[in-house]
């Protein structure tokens, strides 16, 4: 147990093995399966350019064999029980999952726990792997929604780590070598920079038990303690755009037009927003919520529901360590784009100027409250709670406090953040049949 902790999350048992490696469980007795996860503090924010892709690209060579298992040994074990094995890579870490009924929680450990600590990463699996990058970015591109959103974010945040695609690029997934992406596995897959999270039917110390056992290999023979890596907090990008380093730059207003030839213009405009800390963040959640976030919102109501120019039409708003992002997104038919642009920069003008009603206020906050209670509701998204919570927060936070923040909100906390956030230089992304990104310089206000 640790101070970490909070007295309110009884199930939640956390021990710190030798090496610094961290194992975090929550024991929910009513259900019968298991979800574990291995959380990398590892993301696509941490490459620098000779490694650009390699993050996710390593994310799928562990999935390729180990020592003691071939790529189809690994997925049947799971196939053969029934099991969901998977992973995934963010700006700032990555995860591999399983969930499995309860009985079978040793096995899942084991495969994760080989998985992480003994890949091979041979020479032919890196150049095998290397087209299903290449597929997978492809298919990114194809869809606009997808194209829209890594646009709006290398506009906003430039030629920097956060501005690139978690994926890489075609040229450097075909440029990165074998030695670089063993590189990377080897500097950044250390016990103190995980966490074994899992959440369901089990007891936290045989879970534990079995997570020694499974790495092993990695801490036999160096007994010495060795602290848990802190939590990903502070101004890394802040201070490289301050400073010019790194391609990093402060947010400016700007255009990125990516002209296709498609029957729909996808739109994202926006700016950067609040760090995942900042106490401001439930205000900029209701806030959200209300402005975009459902079917009730000022821009759902506005765009779709009285003039129908759009189907898809919402607000979207995430914390990273030191920053974040707030916008919105439009996909609508081409010849609308304007008319769609200057009704979500009047809308965003009305919040600034005026606020929400009594009525946005309780909606917003009942809307973020539900989504929050409602999304943990099964073992994999409480161990998700917990494996993310440890890797970049402080603590983890009670979910009553979590509660209590946003009924606290008032209308006073939505002007202030709305007046901040809102006001800031925004950037648009288009993808659509459009060849000029002039035309769009007015809808930056």
């Amino acid at each position: 147990m640790t101070p970490r902790l909070s007295p309110s999350d009884s199930a939640v048992t956390r021990t710190v093995l030798p090496g610094g490696l961290r194992v975090i469980t929550e024991s929910l007795p009513a259900v019968r399966s298991a979800a574990i996860g291995i959380w990398v503090g590892v993301g696509s924010r941490d490459e620098d350019i000779p490694h650009a892709g390699a993050t996710h690209y390593l994310e799928h060579l562990l999935f390729k064999g180990t020592s003691r298992r071939t790529a189809l040994d690994i997925s049947a074990a799971m196939d053969a029980v029934g099991g969901e094995l998977n992973a995934f890579t963010g700006k700032e870490f990555t995860c591999y999952y399983a969930r499995v009924l309860d009985s079978d929680l040793p096995l899942a450990i084991d495969v994760l726990c080989d998985m992480v600590t003994s890949s091979l990463i041979t020479p032919r699996d890196v150049d095998a792997e290397r087209g299903v990058v290449l597929e997978e970015i492809a298919m990114n591109e194809d869809d606009p929604s997808d194209t829209v959103h890594e646009a709006f974010a290398a506009e906003l945040f430039g030629d920097s780590p956060l501005g690139r695609p978690i994926l890489g690029t075609v040229s450097s997934i075909n440029s990165i070598a074998r030695d670089q992406i063993a590189e990377h596995y080897q500097a950044r897959y250390t016990p103190p920079h995980l966490v074994v999270a899992a959440a369901g039917s089990l007891q936290h110390e045989a879970v534990v038990d079995l997570v020694r056992q499974g790495f092993a290999s990695v801490t036999s023979g160096n007994a010495e303690h060795r602290d848990p890596a802190p939590p990903r907090v502070g101004g890394t990008y802040q201070a490289a755009a301050q400073a010019g380093t790194d391609g990093a730059a402060a947010p400016h207003p700007g255009v990125r037009l990516i002209s296709r030839g498609i029957e729909q213009a996808n739109l994202v405009f926006g700016c950067d927003g609040l760090a995942r800390t900042d106490n401001r963040r439930f205000a900029l959640g209701v806030l959200n919520a209300a402005l975009g976030g459902g079917m009730s919102s000022r821009l759902f109501q506005e765009v779709r529901e009285k003039r129908g120019l759009a189907y898809s039409v919402y607000s979207f708003n995430s914390q990273l360590a030191d920053t974040g992002v707030w916008g919105v997104y439009v996909g609508c038919l081409p010849a609308k784009a304007d008319e769609v642009l200057a009704i979500c920069r009047d809308e965003i003008g009305k919040v600034v100027d005026g606020g929400l009603t009594d009525a946005e206020l309780v909606r917003g906050k009942g809307q973020l409250r539900g989504s929050i209670v409602l999304g943990l509701e099964d073992p994999s998204s409480r161990m998700s709670r917990l494996g993310k919570s440890e890797l970049v927060y402080p603590r983890l936070e009670p979910l009553e406090e979590i509660l209590a923040s946003i009924e606290a909100v008032t209308h006073d906390d939505v002007r202030s953040a709305a007046a901040d956030v809102l006001t800031r230089p925004r950037v648009l992304a288009v993808v659509g049949p459009f060849d000029d990104p002039d035309v769009f310089a007015a809808a930056l206000g």
